[in-house]
Formats: structure tokens, sequence, C-alpha cells
């Protein structure tokens, strides 16, 4: 099945059964993947898909608490007024919060599974720089190398930043150039002596190698996993 929608909860026909045969049916491909070491795009989709859920939940709460009051009694000899809420679920909202309850827990425990795949890709990868480091270290290559299949993928790297009010963030943007299969006549210092004859523009290239010491599926887990690490690096 494709990704499950982002607005799969609110869209189409609110019914928890059904509902739950949509969400369970994503959740159980899912884990296919995830037995397959299929890591992304299905880990940000989860997260994703939690996130909203919790803002849903949050956003509900925060209505009801905001919504205006009834006087249900008052107490003369206490001198005190109860209260009852005039906000009251309809049977949509009801449905709607039984089938977020379900959801969440089962969404958290697909989320676990990735996390463990996560850690589990990144403890068999290692990333270090090739020859000597320019000042700036924004731009320029790297080498991902899997060692059981021989070979080595080449991409040139861009790190990007965003800045809101309370954050700074780093992405990264890359290109896929050549790949080579890996022998003592070709060298990571190699490489990059070849990436500086063709490239120009970039005399002193930042370069790094990122192996792994397993074989992992290249573009669902290896790749979005070695420009994470790749950014974890520079930055620090």
């Amino acid at each position: 099945m494709a990704a499950l929608d982002k607005n799969w909860l609110t869209d189409g026909w609110m019914d928890f059964e059904y509902k739950k045969y949509v969400l369970l049916a994503y959740l159980q491909e899912t884990a296919q993947h995830f037995d397959e070491k299929k890591l992304y795009p299905r880990l940000s989709e989860l997260t994703e898909h939690l996130r909203g859920l919790q803002l849903l939940k949050e956003q509900k709460v925060a209505v009801a608490k905001d919504f205006p009051k009834e006087i249900s009694r008052i107490d003369f000899e206490k001198f005190k007024i109860e209260y009852k809420e005039a906000f009251q679920d309809d049977e949509l909202i009801k449905e709607m919060d039984a089938i977020i309850e379900f959801a969440m827990p089962e969404i958290e425990k697909k989320l676990g599974l990735g996390k463990e795949l996560y850690e589990e890709v990144e403890d068999k990868l290692e990333v270090f720089p090739v020859g000597i480091l320019p000042l700036r270290s924004e731009e320029g290559y790297f080498f991902l190398s899997d060692y059981l299949k021989k070979l080595v993928n080449v991409y040139y790297y861009q790190i990007t930043i965003f800045e809101n009010i309370q954050e700074r963030f780093r992405g990264i943007n890359t290109r896929f150039l050549f790949n080579y299969n890996i022998s003592v006549t070709a060298s990571y210092e190699q490489i990059k002596y070849k990436l500086i004859e063709q490239h120009k523009q970039l005399p002193n290239p930042a370069t790094y190698a990122i192996e792994f010491k397993e074989s992992f599926p290249l573009p669902e887990t290896m790749l979005p996993i070695a420009k994470r690490s790749l950014v974890r690096f520079i930055s620090a």
C-alpha cells in the first residue's frame, strides 16, 4: 500500500473499525519494510503521524478547557457555584477520540522498532575525513562505502542552514556522481584527486568517507543515515 495519507483520520468515513483496518494494514506493511531493513520513508512518516495525533488530542483538550461553562447549581450554605461543561462531545468526536486512543500506542510500537533498526544501522558505520580538511566544510564530497559489496558511491554534498526564532537547523543536499569497485588501485585519496581534477571550482574540497560494515538497502537506509551522520560529524 502507498503511504498513509496525512489526513487519514479526518478524511472519509469516520468509523472506528474502518479506520482501524486502514491503520493496521499500513503498520503491517511498515513492519515488513523494517524486516527488510528499509527505514525510510516509513520512519519519518510514523513520526509525523504520531505528532499529528498528539496535536489533535492537545487541541481538543484546549478547546474544552476554554469553552464557556454553564451553572449547574448554587450551594448557598457553602457559598459555592458549581458548573457543568457546555462543551459536549457528539458521536463523531467520540468516534475520533476512540480511534486516536487506539492509534497512538500502535504507531508508537512500530516507531520503536524503527528507532531500534536506526541504532543498529548507525552502530555499523564510521565517518572519517579523507586527506586534509579545509576550513570551510559546508561543501564537498563523501564516499559511501559498502564493504561487503565492495562498492563505493561518490556524492557531492552541500550543507544548508535554516533558522527560526528558537533554533538553528542544518540540512544537506546531495547529488550522486558515480560509483566504483573497491580495489588497491582506487583508494579514497586517489578518487579525491580525480574529483579535484574534474571539478576545478573546489580545489581543496572537504571530503569524507562513510563506511558500512554491513549491507543495507541504499536509498531507504544507507544513504539517509549516512547524510544525517555526516551533518552531525561536521557540526561536531
